[in-house]
């Protein structure tokens, strides 16, 4: 008997630390997707300081969330080389390119939830 609660007390544990970070991976992506849509629409718009400057905010969660979901998340991975990509045409001044990889960066995230 005490075994037996001691495996539900245990798989509980388990489920719930699980569940925390995948929780604060999605706050993350939430974070990343908020920055990286403000890149693209700075971008768009032709605002290269503003579309680099959420583009890196954008990066910053994208790691985090990487690293709370586990280093194989494929999409993250994309995600981050397209928002280095961004990050790289905003500070050269090619904003409209910026925007390309930002948008890019969206499409990933969002595949990263399902």
């Amino acid at each position: 008997m005490k075994l037996i609660i001691a495996v539900i007390v245990t798989g509980s544990l388990i489920l719930s630390s699980s569940t925390q970070a995948y929780a604060f991976a999605a706050c993350h992506v939430a974070e990343a997707m908020g920055h990286a849509g403000k890149a693209q629409v700075y971008g768009e718009l032709e605002h290269a300081k503003e579309a680099l400057q959420y583009a890196k905010e954008s990066l910053v969660h994208a790691k985090e969330a990487r690293n709370e979901y586990g280093k194989d998340n494929k999409h993250m991975d994309q995600t981050i080389k397209y928002l280095e990509e961004a990050i790289k045409h905003a500070s050269m001044n090619n904003p409209k390119i910026a925007a390309k990889y930002a948008e890019n960066a969206l499409r990933h995230m969002r595949d990263s939830c399902r």
